[in-house]
């Protein structure tokens, strides 16, 4: 029995249409400990406006206060074609992206995680080096966005 749940849940991941996802997504940065808010400030928020998106990649408009100011983001075809397309975590997300976008603050670029979820986005902004960043974004459709 829970083998066919498990399998069925499987399935059900498969047949969501990422196209879904178009459009304006806008939420809070979130977490409470220091880690999770490391060179964003604690009340940042982020935009992401997705205009084109499949299986195969995403493309679109990130802002994130403080750090990425409307910046065009693709998503890495490589990392498509590879085993990270399929990544999970706690909360099995339905699709996995993984783009770069040139910091405001010439820091150097940032790498975005956006995470697909029914009816919510989860976003991880992060960079190493001399001006690290790391922060979790909550992100829900913006008003006439599809889902």
């Amino acid at each position: 029995m829970l083998r066919t749940v498990a399998l069925l849940g499987v399935a059900l991941a498969a047949c969501t249409d990422v196209r879904d996802f178009r459009g304006a997504w806008h939420g809070p940065r979130v977490g409470d400990t220091a880690e999770l808010h490391v060179g964003v400030a604690i009340d940042a928020t982020a935009t992401l406006a997705i205009d084109d998106i499949d299986k195969r990649g995403l493309a679109g408009t990130l802002t994130v206060d403080g750090v990425i100011d409307g910046a065009p983001i693709a998503s890495l075809s490589s990392a498509e074609a590879d085993a990270l397309a399929t990544m999970t975590w706690n909360g099995a997300p339905l699709r996995v992206y993984l783009a770069f976008a040139p910091a405001a603050d010439g820091g150097g670029d940032a790498l975005a995680v956006v995470a697909l979820f029914d009816g919510r986005i989860e976003l991880r902004v992060l960079r190493g080096g001399a001006q690290p960043v790391y922060a979790i974004f909550s992100l829900t459709a913006a008003p006439g966005a599809s889902p």
